[in-house]
């Protein structure tokens, strides 16, 4: 194998593939690069059995072949060379030699017969969107993920499409993230629910453009098809929770808010919620609404805080604990200047969504939390 590839090339190849390498295995071909060449392409794979990733870039391809090489040792030689073209080819000891300017590296490699395949697909349904519009909506619910696995279904989202729309979902059993499209092209309906930890590479990859990407589900993996990358992944098994279901229809309080202020509040009143005192422990942020007025507060060890901000309210006065990350995460991705906020009972969950309708719609919910009687 001999190759000649321009760094910027091989370098955002490197960077998007080695997501894809796991970080503890029993198998050390999975530390490395399948590296492959096919006429002027050379095509890179990593593949950790449960989430694969295949890169392939254009190249001057002087004699094909295939070879495995550490992806992390790899990566970091790329990454330092300077930039411009780059010479990697597999001499008669089976060594990688890399070589650019003055710089000469050699590198064991592994046997790529014993590189595993990424599983062939058979794409049941699948959906076409832009890359900027899966971005938004990973970025808008990922962090509303379950991190315990005790419950690998809430580890993931759940992606439907219904009415053509595409839904994306994502709960961790004291909050969820909502977030809906319309989609241009005609497509069926499905569900299906991808691992947290897919998307977030995911997103790592794709950029916020117009170009398009292809989701395809089938019985038991998800391919995400782009012009010159494919990212194939296993689905969790298991029901979904039903959503809709636990969605209030109703309320007792709404308020109408800027987003900005009652981020900003909630930023300073976090200070005195994570106390410095007792690290592990987070106090919850009280919550009072009065008519044309919320106030916000907190009290513990550290001291106490209080902000007080004037805005529109409808319905009765109301008294509610919240973990204030939950609202924060919630508001550092909603656009909007202003939202509208919806109270049942102290007990019962509260609602985020938007003020106007617009082609993407949100609902992000959190359950209060119950605070002690002054």
């Amino acid at each position: 194998m001999k190759i000649i590839c321009e760094k910027e090339k091989l370098l955002k190849c490197i960077n998007s593939v080695v997501r894809g390498v796991p970080t503890r295995t029993t198998m050390p071909i999975l530390e490395g690069i399948f590296i492959q060449t096919n006429e002027n392409k050379v095509k890179m794979t990593t593949y950790d059995l449960e989430l694969g990733i295949e890169y392939i870039v254009d190249c001057n391809v002087i004699e094909e072949g295939n070879t495995v090489v550490n992806a992390i040792m790899f990566s970091e030689i790329i990454r330092k060379l300077p930039d411009t073209e780059i010479k990697i080819s597999v001499n008669e000891n089976k060594l990688l030699v890399i070589e650019c300017e003055g710089s000469l590296y050699k590198l064991s490699t592994m046997n790529p017969e014993e590189y595993p395949e990424l599983p062939k697909i058979d794409v049941e349904h699948s959906v076409v969107t832009e890359q900027r519009t899966l971005k938004d909506m990973i970025k808008k619910t990922i962090f509303a993920v379950s991190m315990e696995e005790n419950r690998p279904i809430f580890t993931g989202c759940l992606f439907e499409t219904v009415n053509n729309k595409i839904n994306v979902v994502a709960i961790d059993g004291s909050r969820m993230g909502w977030v809906s499209t319309f989609l241009t092209e005609k497509t069926n309906n499905f569900k299906a629910v991808i691992p947290g930890k897919t998307l977030n590479e995911v997103n790592k990859i794709i950029t916020d453009s117009f170009d398009t990407i292809k989701i395809g589900i089938a019985k038991n993996q998800a391919v995400f098809e782009m012009e010159n990358c494919k990212i194939v992944t296993r689905l969790l098994e298991g029901e979904f929770l039903n959503y809709q279901n636990v969605i209030p229809s109703s309320w007792e309080t709404k308020i109408r808010i800027n987003k900005s202020v009652l981020q900003n509040c909630l930023e300073r009143v976090s200070l005195i919620s994570s106390s410095y005192v007792e690290k592990e422990k987070k106090y919850p942020v009280k919550i009072k609404i009065e008519i044309g007025k919320v106030i916000l507060s907190c009290t513990n060890q550290t001291g106490d805080a209080k902000e007080e901000i004037y805005i529109e309210t409808e319905g009765k006065p109301l008294e509610i604990g919240v973990n204030p990350k939950y609202f924060l995460d919630a508001l550092k991705v909603i656009e909007d200047e202003e939202i509208f906020i919806e109270f049942g009972s102290n007990i019962s969950p509260c609602i985020i969504k938007p003020v106007e309708e617009t082609a993407q719609e949100y609902i992000y919910m959190i359950l209060p939390i119950r605070i002690k009687e002054d």
